[in-house]
């Protein structure tokens, strides 16, 4: 018999200092069987993270990237289905990416884990080519700490502000300082 999805329900606010968005919003996460409760939260977080100008949580989902593995952790897609924005998690390949950024206007990716900076200096170079790609690195011990913070039912309050985010939810808060290895810009 197969493992079914863990089903976690998160009553989440927002408090975006950096993009001045204030919004709330009851998300519902599936998650894998082999889906850790770190991956989860990071999931979450970088869902937090992206959420539009209009603070319409509708227009970001959950994608089903460990069941699909074409697919991406969470995106943005617009009204004709064309896949705005493309979210990875982990430490993809470079060939993953450079598919995501054919099919995406924007791809970002939130590396975490003990070694996302030999993961970084492996794919780097072949990255630099890309138009619209930008990486984040999550401490380890942070998101090893956000990850205390998953229950089946989280009441979670992010706050963002110079770059720097703080996921509460009552009794504990946990500060992630994502650092940016690559965007755009430069």
């Amino acid at each position: 018999m197969a493992l079914k999805a863990t089903i976690y329900k998160i009553q989440a606010e927002l408090a975006d200092m950096d993009r001045n968005l204030y919004c709330e919003q009851s998300l519902t996460i599936a998650s894998h069987p082999s889906e850790t409760p770190e991956r989860m939260m990071v999931r979450f977080l970088a869902f937090m993270l992206n959420v539009t100008e209009n603070n319409d949580f509708g227009e970001l989902e959950f994608a089903k990237d460990i069941c699909e593995t074409d697919g991406p952790s969470v995106w943005q897609k617009n009204l004709t289905g064309e896949i705005e924005h493309w979210i990875e998690l982990g430490q993809p390949d470079e060939r993953r990416l450079l598919r995501a950024c054919g099919k995406s206007r924007r791809v970002s990716v939130y590396a975490y884990g003990t070694s996302v900076g030999i993961w970084w200096s492996g794919i780097a170079e072949a990255l630099k080519r890309t138009r619209n790609l930008t990486v984040w690195q999550l401490p380890a011990a942070e998101t090893q700490a956000l990850a205390a913070l998953a229950g089946k039912t989280m009441k979670l309050h992010v706050s963002v502000q110079d770059g720097t985010a703080w996921v509460a939810d009552g009794a504990r808060s946990v500060e992630v300082n994502p650092v940016r290895l690559m965007s755009p810009e430069g």
